[in-house]
């Protein structure tokens, strides 16, 4: 038996999730549209302020996200999962695997006549329990909530708009 400690023994949990979610009064397709359509992001979107790429499992997009009263950081995840009109996912990563990983999804969820938009994001790593001390995960936690918001204003005005 081991007598030496485990970093999550000495230092606290290797793993964090936060998330946050909306329903929107839009159909999954026309949450998608709006979410997938990356160059409009910087029109509407408060906290991932651009996407460069194209959303294809195995590319690398390059993102720029700016967290309340924090400044911009740029990463370069690659993209895990796209099921169109339910989930995009992609992982990013500092430096190496396992000091600080983030796996992040998008998943759009048909309820009633409308959509439920869950934003969550999993971090793993060696970093993490320094990171859960800072404000990155709160200032984080805020942006997916003023994002899913200026996402349902955005999507909801958008179908308003559409003739019938």
């Amino acid at each position: 038996m081991s007598m030496i400690p485990s970093p999550a023994a000495c230092f606290g949990s290797l793993v964090r999730e936060i998330r946050a979610e909306t329903v929107i009064a839009a159909p999954p397709e026309a949450v998608w549209r709006v979410l997938t359509d990356f160059a409009a992001y910087p029109d509407w979107n408060p906290f991932i302020r651009s996407i460069e790429g194209k959303p294809w499992v195995g590319t690398r997009l390059s993102v720029e996200i700016r967290p309340p009263g924090m400044k911009s950081m740029r990463f370069r995840p690659k993209v895990l999962r796209v099921a169109k009109g339910h989930e995009l996912r992609w992982v990013g990563r500092v430096l190496i695997a396992g000091l600080l990983d983030g796996e992040h999804r998008f998943t759009i969820i048909p309820e009633g006549d409308g959509s439920r938009f869950v934003q969550a994001e999993v971090f793993t790593g060696l970093l993490v329990p320094i990171v859960a001390l800072t404000e990155t995960l709160r200032a984080t936690q805020l942006g997916f909530l003023l994002m899913n918001r200026a996402l349902r204003e955005r999507v909801e005005g958008s179908a308003l708009r559409k003739p019938s």
